[in-house]
This record gives C-alpha cells, sequence and structure tokens, in this order.
C-alpha cells in the first residue's frame, strides 16, 4: 500500500475510541467512523514504519449489527455522534469490549474476577444538558447556519434542529436565534479572515427543574446591517431576548445572556457577560442535592447518567468510618464531595479551575454542609501544603489521567482504598500499571455509559492496598 492509494477491506474491530481496523493485503489499516462487519472503500492517508491510515470513502456493505436508518436524522453530516446507525444494545456492547480488551493488557488480576459490566445511560435520547453551537455557512460562502461542524469538517457547519441527543427546546431555540441574525443579515465569525460578529450560542437545561440558560457569544466587531434595523448593539441584543422569550419551550428560560469573545481560538472565552433577561446561573438536582450552576462551568453533561455514575461511585466507597478525611481530587463543582460529606469527618476538594471551585463552595453552602473544603489549584502542587492526611481519596481526573508526578503523590499516602473515575480508558490503563507496581490492585470495575450515540464512555474502578506491601516513601 502507498499513501494516496484507494483500497477496500472488512472492519473486523473497533478499538477505542473510533479505530476502525480495516485488513488489506495482511496489513492493518486504522479508519474512523466505521463498524464491524462493514465492506468498506478507503483512501490510504498515511504509511510509515508499517502502520497505515485511511479516510472512509464509502461504505460498500453494512456492518453486522448496523441499522437500515439511523436513530437521528442529521448523523452523517454533524459530527456530533458516531454510533446513531447502531441498536443502543450494540453500543454498550461495544464499548465494554472496548475497555475490557484496554484492561486486560494492564490488570496483574484475573479481570473477570473484577468486571462488573456497564451500566447503560437512564435516557438514550435527549439526554444532554449543555451544548455548544457554532455559527458559519452550510458550505463556502452560503447562508448563515447555526449548529456542530460537519463531520470531518473545521468549517462547515451543519444544521442539528433535530438533533436527537438533546430535547426539542435546543432545537426551537438554535433555530430561532439562526432566523433572528439571518433576518439582520449578521456576520459570523471568519476562523481565517479574523472579521465576523457571531461566534456561538451556548444552551443549559437542567434535566430535574426545566431551568435554561441561553448564551450568545459574540465579537463586538458589530454588523453596518444590524446598525441599519437598530440604534445600537443593546437593543438588538434585547430584541433577540424578547424573541427567544417569546418561544413556546418546555422548560423555562430563566437567564438570556450575551458575552464578549475577541480571541483568535476556536473556543468560548469570557471577556466579558451582559444578562439581558433574568440571572446568569440556573440550578440543577442531583441525588438529593442542589447545584448552581453557571454558563461557564463544569457539570456533567447527562445529569440522570452522573446520579447512575456517582451512585456506582458511591456504592464502591462503601461504608466510611465517620471520622475519616476524604480527599477529592479533580472534584470539579464538588459533586462527589458533597456526596460523600454527610459520612465523612471531613472533605478536601482540589480542583484547578478557580470558577469550578467557586461554584463548589456555593453548593455546599446551599446544601448545609460545613465539613467541605475546596482549594484552588494544580493537585501537582496543592497536596504539598495540606496538613490533613487522607484516609480515603477518590480521584476523577481530565482526560489525560493524572499527571504522573502527582499520581505519586497520592500513592505515598498509602490509604487502604481509593475510587478512580476516569472517562478515557487508555489514560485509566497507564494509570494502572502505576498503582499496581506501587501496591494497589482493583478490586472492582464497570463503565457507565454517560454519552450515548458517541465514542465516550465514563470508567470506575475500586483499588486496594496489597497486604504485607508498603506503597514507597511518605510525602514530607
Amino acid at each position: 500500500m502507498k499513501k494516496g492509494q484507494v483500497v477496500e477491506g472488512n472492519v473486523y474491530r473497533i478499538d477505542f475510541p473510533n479505530k476502525g481496523r480495516v485488513l488489506v493485503d495482511g496489513e492493518d489499516v486504522i479508519v474512523k467512523n466505521v463498524l464491524e462487519g462493514q465492506k468498506v472503500s478507503l483512501q490510504i492517508t498515511k504509511k510509515r514504519k508499517g502502520k497505515a491510515e485511511g479516510r472512509l470513502l464509502e461504505v460498500l456493505e453494512k456492518g453486522t449489527y448496523e441499522l437500515d436508518v439511523p436513530y437521528c436524522e442529521h448523523f452523517g453530516e454533524c459530527g456530533g455522534c458516531t454510533y446513531q446507525n447502531m441498536a443502543y444494545e450494540q453500543q454498550l456492547d461495544l464499548k465494554e469490549r472496548q475497555v475490557k480488551a484496554l484492561m486486560e493488557e494492564v490488570l496483574e488480576n484475573n479481570l473477570e474476577e473484577v468486571w462488573e459490566g456497564i451500566h447503560p445511560s437512564p435516557l438514550q435520547f435527549e439526554y444532554r444538558n449543555k451544548m455548544e453551537y457554532s455559527f458559519g455557512d452550510a458550505y463556502k460562502d452560503g447562508p448563515l447556519a447555526l449548529g456542530m461542524h460537519k463531520r470531518g469538517s473545521f468549517y462547515d457547519i451543519a444544521c442539528v434542529e433535530h438533533c436527537k441527543i438533546t430535547e426539542p427546546d435546543f432545537g426551537k431555540i438554535v433555530k430561532a436565534t439562526e432566523s433572528f441574525f439571518e433576518n439582520l443579515h449578521a456576520s459570523f465569525f471568519h476562523k481565517m479572515r479574523h472579521t465576523g460578529y457571531l461566534r456561538h450560542l451556548l444552551v443549559r437545561k437542567a434535566k430535574r427543574t426545566g431551568e435554561i440558560l441561553i448564551d450568545l457569544v459574540t465579537t463586538t466587531q458589530v454588523d453596518a446591517s444590524v446598525l441599519e434595523v437598530y440604534e445600537s448593539e443593546e437593543k438588538m441584543l434585547l430584541s433577540y431576548a424578547d424573541a427567544i422569550g417569546a418561544l413556546d419551550l418546555d422548560g423555562k428560560p430563566v437567564g438570556i445572556l450575551h458575552t464578549k469573545n475577541d480571541n483568535l481560538a476556536d473556543t468560548i472565552k469570557d471577556e466579558g457577560t451582559d444578562i439581558l433577561y433574568g440571572q446568569d446561573y440556573f440550578y440543577e438536582e442531583l441525588l438529593g442535592l442542589k447545584f448552581k450552576i453557571s454558563p461557564f462551568s463544569f457539570f456533567q453533561t447527562n445529569s440522570l447518567g452522573a446520579e447512575e455514575l456517582y451512585k456506582t461511585a458511591r456504592d464502591y466507597i462503601g461504608g466510611m468510618e465517620k471520622d475519616n478525611v476524604v480527599f477529592d481530587l479533580y472534584s470539579g463543582t464538588g459533586t462527589i464531595a458533597q456526596m460523600l460529606s454527610p459520612v465523612a469527618k471531613k472533605v478536601i476538594g482540589v480542583e484547578i479551575v478557580e470558577e469550578a471551585v467557586e461554584a463548589a463552595k456555593v453548593n455546599a453552602t446551599l446544601n448545609q454542609l460545613d465539613n467541605c473544603e475546596f482549594i484552588a489549584g494544580d493537585v501537582l502542587k496543592v497536596l504539598d501544603d495540606i496538613q490533613e492526611k487522607p484516609d480515603f481519596i477518590v480521584i476523577d481526573p481530565p482526560r489525560d489521567g493524572v499527571h504522573p508526578k502527582a499520581l505519586e503523590k497520592i500513592i505515598a499516602y498509602g490509604v487502604d482504598k481509593m475510587v478512580y473515575i476516569s472517562c478515557k480508558p487508555t489514560s485509566l490503563a497507564r494509570d494502572l500499571v502505576t498503582l499496581q507496581g506501587r501496591g494497589y490492585k482493583v478490586e472492582k470495575m464497570c463503565c457507565v455509559d454517560m454519552f450515548p450515540g458517541t465514542v465516550h464512555v465514563e470508567t470506575v474502578v475500586l483499588l486496594s492496598r496489597k497486604q504485607g506491601q508498603g506503597t514507597g516513601k511518605g510525602l514530607k
């Protein structure tokens, strides 16, 4: 095979995440967005050191478990989902097999002795409580579009009015926003030219309370066409808020915001947020606790799935002594810390995002919990300054896992048990090698599917210190 060559083959396996393996002339080719059993045509894009990668051109024959009609009408064009053309039971089976394959390579004990299966999401559809939409055009120099990036494209936008992983309210808000600004002939921010006005639309909706928060993100480059209709940007934005407020929605908009962002990166950066209507926060409820959530604060995107995840973690933690000190590392907005607070002497949460720490403090007060302490900073550095020593540790790191030096500091505490919650099993597999090599063994392990239709899955692991083995030098 050579780079640029067009070849055909059958997909015999899908590795995490979204890595299809196709056998061509006795060689493996990795290609994305395929299903097991499909016969595909692909073009070789990379070929070096015996490894080949390809770009999918066409599905010649359907896969073993492929649906005749995908669940979502936007599937294939929108780049948000990967498995909307598989029955949910098959999605779960695939994710479980992918994680087990990774764990079998690193586990010292027998995987089947500790594996406890995969927990499905309580909802397969309409589960997401947050979406970040982009403004652009559906094709070069086409009309204004608001939605998700098309699969494989950095520029083109796919309309996702009838997206299956969000509630219908999201689609109504997106369509109304697109129509409002299309009528004004407003421009979108061009990533290459760095000109234009409209950037993103952030929509968040609480599953339990039904409260909705909407944030329009723009540059400060207001279009002349807008000012021809309205005397000022402020009047235009208030008119936009009125238009959204007039929609027939199942939920209740409690805040409509406008965020300025002139940063060149294609991410939402808060460079000043104004309230057009209501307030700049909403409330969600999980496991009997109430959470105040701001537009940019972290919160699990699947509220009911988060309950399943945290219940699983709580079951793994089991009974604790009331005089125990618990560390919740990479604590986010403090959900786990607050869940453990009633059964612990003290819970200390460490999180690098300051806004999340402030939110955690507010939420602890909201839930009348006085034994939670939240510290803003990098786990690697903060652990050196905490005077208390933990009796139990919960780790819920970002996708890249735990920094190796931070992991050594965590191990050095020598706690008898810890729970590791991972959103990326490849990072977990790497960290388990270190943990097992430094005196810990896996007691239990399972997956929790928080993201139906996508390649992502959470993994929860209970680790205990091996009897008769130390963990090395303690912390100074």
